[in-house]
């Protein structure tokens, strides 16, 4: 799940000569430490997370750039789910649809899944992606999911397994959290650190009060990607080199002090 490009899952063009050539690859050895212990699901379907909110029948649009080409992107808060399977207990999901654009044509549409766990953790149980050239898909390429592909994904598309959900958002995420919402090399990795709290951020005229601001890196890719999250919204900015995306319209309001 990348904005505004998906350059982490499509960098093995620097990271396979790294790997020809023997060099050694540093490890972040930055782990989800919060929560320390697995997560339970009784109601996973109700994701309030502050940073996190996902309203059934949402919508949101993002207006960029990317080297000077214009971009955007849509996010479609689902009113449908997805069941998963962990540690023979069925987990339901809800699904966020993302779709990336530049220049005005459509290069990516990903299915993500997410729940949040009792003590308010989001957490992510993969995304099937699928990337177009031209107007038609021409590959998968970053997709992942907790247990595999299920009946209905692209029969032809090489996803990832995972055994467990990665932590995607904490329930109260603190100045220097660390955490690794895709953790599945060399198919797709991400390390997400908390550098910035209750920020003010002005995006588009709009002024959004208490954000957070996540740095994310990867094994993948040189550089660093930052998101900002404002309580009652999730993602208002992302911004990298060269790079950036903001939210244009949603139906996601922050709420308003009395």
């Amino acid at each position: 799940m990348k904005r505004p490009s998906r350059l982490y899952s499509r960098a093995l063009s620097v990271l396979l000569p790294m790997l020809i050539m023997g060099l050694a690859i540093p490890f972040n050895a930055a782990r989800a430490e919060v929560p320390s212990g697995p997560p339970t699901f009784s109601n996973p379907l109700n994701i309030d997370n502050v940073f996190f909110p996902f309203v059934p029948g949402g919508y949101k649009e993002f207006i960029g750039s990317d080297h000077g080409t214009k971009t955007g992107a849509i996010d479609y808060y689902l009113t449908e789910t997805r069941t998963f399977m962990l540690k023979g207990k069925k987990v339901k999901t809800r699904i966020l649809v993302e779709e990336a654009f530049e220049g005005g044509e459509l290069v990516e549409r990903s299915f993500n899944y997410f729940a949040q766990a009792d003590d308010g953790t989001v957490y992510y149980f993969g995304e099937v992606v699928n990337n177009y050239v031209d107007g038609v898909i021409d590959n998968h390429d970053g997709s992942w999911l907790v247990g595999g592909a299920q009946k209905g994904d692209p029969p032809q598309a090489e996803v990832g397994i995972a055994s467990v959900p990665a932590v995607f958002m904490p329930a109260n995420p603190e100045l220097g959290d660390a955490f690794k919402p895709e953790d599945l090399f060399p198919i797709v990795d991400e390390t997400a650190t908390v550098v910035g709290v209750d920020l003010d951020v002005l995006v588009l005229g709009e002024k959004y009060d208490g954000a957070i601001k996540i740095e994310e890196t990867t094994l993948l890719a040189a550089g660093s990607e930052f998101k900002w999250y404002a309580p009652g919204v999730g993602v208002v900015k992302v911004q990298t080199k060269g790079e950036t995306l903001n939210l244009s319209f949603s139906t996601l309001v922050q709420p308003q002090d009395n």
